[in-house]
């Protein structure tokens, strides 16, 4: 399983962890996955028609998903997804 890393203002909807496992042998799959398992994270993770929100980024061992294969982007066992929320302010 891979290993994800969740936004430190969202680990409340994964029962406060910043870190955990996940099964998946996509990204799309590894969303469905959280998703399913911590169900009251949907409205902020993805929209009504279920497309991540485009304030998250996420990256597969360092690399965004948009320089990789996007949300078909294929997860190994010891890979390192990291979802991060966009930050605006002024």
């Amino acid at each position: 399983m891979a290993t994800v890393r969740f936004p430190a203002l969202m680990k409340y909807y994964v029962d406060n962890q910043s870190e955990f496992f996940v099964a998946g042998s996509t990204v799309n799959e590894l969303i469905e996955n959280i998703l399913e398992k911590y169900p009251a994270l949907k409205p902020h993770l993805v929209d009504a028609n279920g497309i991540l929100r485009r304030h998250f980024n996420i990256f597969v061992n360092g690399i965004h998903i948009r320089e990789l294969n996007g949300m078909e982007t294929q997860i190994g066992e010891n890979d390192k997804v990291i979802l991060m929320a966009s930050a605006a302010g002024g």
